[in-house]
C-alpha cells in the first residue's frame, strides 16, 4: 500500500529491485534484481502512486521472522520427527496453518526456549534452525552482531540445502544490508504481534463453527 505494489503473488514484488519471483530456476543463483530507480504506476507491478519515499521504509523484524519461519517449516519433511513435533507442541494450531508454516512471534520464541525441538530435526533442519535463531538474535535485535553479514549468509546457505522457497526477505538482505539501522530491533514488534494475537482469540473463539 505505501509503495503502490500490487497486491498477491505479483512477479515483482519487491520496492527496491527488479526481482522476478516467479523465476524459480533462478532461485538461489541469481541474487539481487536491478535497483527500482522509480516507481511508475502501471510498470513492474506498481499499481498506485507511492506515498512514501523507498528510502523511508524499515522492514519490520516481526514480519522477517514470521516469513522466515514460514519458509523454514514448509520444507522440512512432513513425515519427520521435526515436524510431528510441532504438532504436538501446538496442538491448537490448524493442519492447515501448519503445513504453510504460520506461526506468531510468541510460538516462535516458545520453540527458541525447547531444547527438545533442536533434537527432533534432521541435519539440513537442524542448520537452517540455527541460523535462524542467530538471525533473530543477532541482526533482528536490539543490536546487530559485528559479523552480521556472515550469519545473514549462513542462513541462506541453510535454507537453500533445505530447498526453501527463495522469498523476498532473502532478496532484500543481500541487496540492502546496509540499508538496515544498527538498532534495527528497537523498532518495537508490539503492534504487529498484538495484531496476531487478537486474530488468534478470534479463531479460537469460532473454532469449529
Amino acid at each position: 500500500m505505501l509503495t503502490g505494489l500490487q497486491g498477491g503473488y505479483s512477479k515483482f514484488c519487491c520496492f527496491l529491485c527488479k526481482w522476478d519471483s516467479h523465476a524459480r530456476e533462478k532461485q538461489y543463483v541469481v541474487k539481487t534484481g536491478p535497483k527500482r530507480m522509480s516507481l511508475i504506476p502501471g510498470f513492474k507491478n506498481i499499481k498506485e502512486e507511492p506515498l512514501v519515499q523507498s528510502e523511508q521504509i524499515f522492514l519490520p523484524p516481526i514480519h522477517i521472522k514470521l516469513g522466515l519461519m514460514k519458509n523454514l517449516v514448509k520444507a522440512m519433511n512432513k513425515d519427520g520427527g521435526g515436524f510431528q513435533y510441532l504438532k504436538t507442541k501446538f496442538p491448537r494450531t490448524s493442519d492447515a496453518k501448519m503445513k504453510e508454516g504460520i506461526f506468531v512471534g510468541p510460538q516462535i520464541r516458545e520453540l527458541m526456549k525447547d531444547s527438545n525441538f533442536e533434537s527432533t530435526l534432521n541435519e539440513a533442519e537442524q542448520r537452517a534452525w540455527t541460523a535462524f535463531v542467530e538471525v533473530c538474535h543477532n541482526f533482528l535485535a536490539n543490536k546487530k552482531k559485528e559479523n552480521y553479514r556472515e550469519i545473514i549468509l549462513e542462513l541462506f546457505s541453510s535454507y537453500k540445502t533445505l530447498k526453501c522457497n527463495m522469498s523476498l526477505k532473502f532478496i532484500s538482505w543481500i541487496l540492502i544490508w546496509i540499508f538496515f539501522p544498527a538498532n534495527l530491533g528497537a523498532v518495537s514488534d508490539e503492534h504487529g504481534e498484538r495484531f496476531h494475537q487478537d486474530i488468534l482469540h478470534i479463531e479460537k473463539r469460532y473454532n469449529g463453527k
